[in-house]
């Protein structure tokens, strides 16, 4: 890519004919510098991102290191003409962007009567449309709340069910383990008293076989 060349003009030096012996005063006029207008060849170049730029009105950013149509990467194409395109280019997205935030705020103060009309039912019908988010939202909330307290009852019911059951359980344990200690006493207390009075038995007989009072005195 070959750019045009960057015209600087001479820059004049006013220096007056008498000047004074004490101060000596110059007047410097400095001519502005133009730079080429790169955006033809910026158009023209073959990329996907400059097209799709070029195509939705938007400047395209270019690498000063890398021209447009330059295919070697060198330092030595760097040039002011691209640097200024892409000053030109932030200042024209600052000025859309101040533009498009200033645009919302201007119609309700500074617009008709039928772009503040417009702009008081955009405002209603966003408030309305917040509070039927809100609504539903609230009714989501209440029906998540109602199904979380409905699994709560059903899970204290089936645990004070449960909990019944081991009652229940342990109770006609202890009952039946009652009932066993009542039967296993009441049977060692009769097989005691069996015993005891076999042994009574036995003595008697053993007291008629062998008495102890021969003569019979004690009785």
């Amino acid at each position: 890519m070959r750019l045009p060349a960057i015209s600087i003009a001479s820059t004049p030096v006013c220096i007056p004919h008498n000047p004074l012996p004490v101060r000596q005063s110059r007047c410097l006029v400095v001519t502005p510098m133009t730079f080429p207008s790169i955006w033809d060849s910026a158009r023209l170049c073959a990329g996907s991102q400059v097209s799709r730029d070029s195509l939705s009105g938007r400047i395209p950013r270019l690498n000063p290191l890398h021209p447009p149509l330059v295919h070697k990467r060198t330092v030595s194409l760097e040039t002011p003409a691209v640097h200024q395109h892409n000053q030109q280019r932030m200042l024209i997205m600052q000025r859309r962007e101040h533009h498009r935030y200033h645009q919302v705020w201007r119609k309700p103060f500074y617009g008709t009567s039928s772009e503040r009309e417009e702009y008081r039912k955009e405002l209603l019908e966003h408030l309305k449309r917040q509070m039927e988010d809100k609504c539903v939202a609230l009714k989501l909330q209440l029906a998540s709340k109602v199904k979380e307290a409905e699994y709560l009852r059903e899970v204290d019911r089936l645990a004070l069910s449960r909990e019944r059951e081991l009652r229940i359980q342990h109770s006609k344990g202890m009952t039946a383990y009652r009932d066993e200690n009542k039967r296993l006493m009441e049977q060692s207390w009769r097989d005691r008293a069996l015993t005891r009075s076999q042994e009574a038995l036995k003595e008697r007989e053993l007291l008629c076989l062998n008495p102890i009072n021969w003569s019979g005195t004690l009785k």
